[in-house]
């Protein structure tokens, strides 16, 4: 009786596979409508100059990072759907999620990807008063930390 009990609690995992995926896909949709909107915003305003463009680059640069927030959320989502629930869940090919390692390693790898375009996001937008090479060396220690993760992790396999 315990042991089945044991067995059925892992479908709880649905609760957070629930809430992740839901909380992707609201991100992704809300931040698509803050583009389109943006966007339309700027040629409405007919303002064409090289400040109105940087304005707009720095715009598209923190959509593609909460865009790529989503995209991690949604994989991690997959991942433990994958992991407890029905492990036969067919995932793209570049995909591969066979243990919790897995995906702690997919999701290092894409806060790299969302700490380099923190740091494009502040470096494009910079306007000479914040200190760019203190926050650069952060992103960098943290980056190299998440990579030596990656490295040590690719070892044992």
């Amino acid at each position: 009786m315990l042991r089945r009990l044991l067995t059925l609690s892992r479908y709880f995992v649905i609760l957070a596979v629930g809430g992740i995926l839901a909380g992707s896909v609201a991100l992704l949709i809300y931040e698509g409508l803050v583009v389109m909107t943006a966007v339309m915003g700027y040629f409405e305003e007919g303002g064409i100059s090289p400040k109105a463009a940087k304005i707009l680059a720095v715009g598209l640069i923190e959509a593609v990072d909460i865009f790529l927030i989503a995209i991690v959320a949604h994989i991690i989502g997959l991942g433990l759907y994958k992991l407890f629930v029905d492990p036969d869940l067919p995932l793209p090919s570049w995909l591969k999620i066979r243990d919790l390692d897995d995906l702690k390693s997919h999701l290092a790898s894409s806060v790299i990807a969302v700490l380099a375009v923190l740091f494009m996001r502040e470096a494009v937008g910079w306007d000479g008063e914040r200190n760019l090479l203190q926050l650069g060396g952060s992103v960098a220690l943290m980056i190299v930390a998440l990579t030596i993760y990656l490295v040590a992790k690719g070892r044992k396999d």
